[in-house]
């Protein structure tokens, strides 16, 4: 916001709140008080919802992270296997570098 003082509209912004009745904006200000309460409801409404989905989300997620886990395993065996077959019987009376069981 970029606003520049006029001294004119800051008597008339005066004058126009002067001639608003006291008994008027009480019940203006509950209005606007209760129609943000409302918003607030809604959107607390949608946060929950948002919430659930996201719980289930993460147990699927941890579901998918341990296949994941078991895939990566199972396939550094597998490759592990065809290193150790494919080897010449020369080679394998020596140990593998990167096996760290050895």
């Amino acid at each position: 916001m970029n606003r520049q003082f006029h001294p004119g509209q800051q008597t008339s912004n005066f004058q126009a709140r002067a001639s608003i009745e006291p008994s008027t904006i009480k019940p203006r200000q509950l209005s606007h008080l209760h129609s943000q309460l409302a918003q607030l409801q809604a959107n607390l409404s949608d946060l929950e919802s948002l919430l659930r989905v996201t719980a289930v989300q993460a147990e699927y997620i941890k579901r998918l992270g341990g296949l994941q886990g078991s895939l990566f395993l199972s396939a550094g065996r597998v490759f592990e296997r065809d290193a150790l077959r494919d080897r010449s019987p020369a080679q394998q009376d020596q140990p593998i570098a990167s096996d760290p069981s050895r």
